[in-house]
């Protein structure tokens, strides 16, 4: 059974550990596997909407999208497209509109291992029931592309700018005599940013129930992976803190950042081009930039990779340690019903490919 004191660490008595992750969204769960992702959302009457779509077939990719590094940085981005393509769905359920009648997100059902459509679920409906259709479905809404690009700009100017100019007026421009302690202090204000962001927004309502179904995403996991009933009363016998989290993959940027930033010799290069200023702050942004994919791609491999087949070893305990901690933060106890939507989802995903088994 697993250690439990609310928040603890609950990976004792694991009988495996699943390769089945997801993502918290608005009013709901979104679970992925290697055939199939589905979201569950929690509707404003009560009732629940979930829908499954099918992934690419990764065996038919280039074999340069499996080297090290850049398979980081595609498993980076299809995750953050996925996790807005299962916001975009909840979002068009979880609220009613003006109307009175929940928003529709035009997906097409995707199809069972029957060839049948398999759409939306709800409490009076049997799985099969077909949603409703429209060739948006094949990807996200210029209204949401909107919503990444404002998303990964404000995160490039929180995450990223307000550092640099905080560690400039702190410490001065970048040269090469101070790179070390110019690294470190930005790497230290990127953690304060990041803690701030995060601890702050969950005192938003909205943001605390997102919160929760985090929670919930991980204390379903635990219960799958311990090998008990999927059900909301075992899910909540375990921790809402979780080793394999994505969280680990942010807080790890943050290391992995410092020490290519301090290797790479960037102030020296300022000094050598002539760059003062504003000129120069500059360059360092755009430096940042550059590293931005060697920096999720070294990330992947140390936090999936190297921690993913060596989880006893001290050292990947040590290094998953802080994202864990963070956990505290992005995460809340689940309630009953957010249980219910992860581990719906959860299914959704278990059966598909427990069919393509059998």
């Amino acid at each position: 059974m697993a250690h439990r004191d609310g928040d603890g660490i609950a990976e004792e008595g694991e009988l495996f550990c699943t390769h089945i992750g997801g993502s918290a969204t608005l009013e709901g769960v979104m679970m992925r596997g290697k055939l199939n992702w589905a979201v569950a959302v929690r509707c404003e009457d009560g009732s629940m909407y979930v829908e499954e779509h099918d992934l690419p077939d990764r065996s038919a990719r280039p074999a340069w999208t499996r080297w090290p590094i850049v398979r980081g940085c595609i498993s980076f981005g299809e995750s953050m497209v996925l996790a807005y393509r299962a916001m975009d769905i909840a979002a068009a359920h979880a609220f009613e509109d003006e109307d009175g009648a929940t928003a529709d997100t035009g997906s097409v059902a995707p199809e069972s291992a029957d060839g049948q459509p398999d759409g939306a679920l709800g409490d009076d409906s049997a799985p099969g029931a077909p949603a409703a259709s429209s060739s948006e479905s094949q990807g996200m809404g210029g209204g949401m592309i909107l919503a990444v690009i404002f998303g990964l700009v404000l995160g490039v100017a929180l995450f990223m700018g307000l550092p640099l100019v905080l560690t400039n007026l702190i410490v001065g421009e970048l040269t090469a005599d101070n790179s070390l302690l110019w690294n470190v202090v930005e790497a230290c204000l990127r953690i304060v940013v990041l803690v701030a962001y995060i601890g702050g927004v969950g005192f938003m309502p909205d943001m605390a129930r997102l919160y929760g179904y985090h929670g919930a995403e991980h204390q379903s996991i635990h219960c799958f992976e311990h090998g008990l009933p999927l059900t909301p009363e075992n899910a909540s016998r375990f921790s809402r803190l979780h080793v394999r989290c994505g969280t680990a993959f942010l807080v790890m940027t943050v290391g992995v950042a410092l020490i290519l930033h301090a290797v790479v010799p960037v102030g020296s290069w300022a000094e050598a081009l002539g760059l003062t200023g504003v000129v120069r702050s500059l360059f360092v942004f755009a430096s940042r930039l550059v590293m931005l994919p060697i920096v999720a791609g070294l990330s992947y491999e140390v936090t999936v990779t190297w921690a993913g087949k060596h989880p006893e070893n001290p050292l990947v305990k040590i290094a998953l340690w802080p994202g864990l901690q963070m956990q505290r933060l992005t995460t809340r106890r689940a309630d009953e019903g957010m249980l219910e939507c992860a581990i719906e989802a959860l299914k959704r995903v278990d059966a598909r490919e427990k069919a393509a088994r059998s």
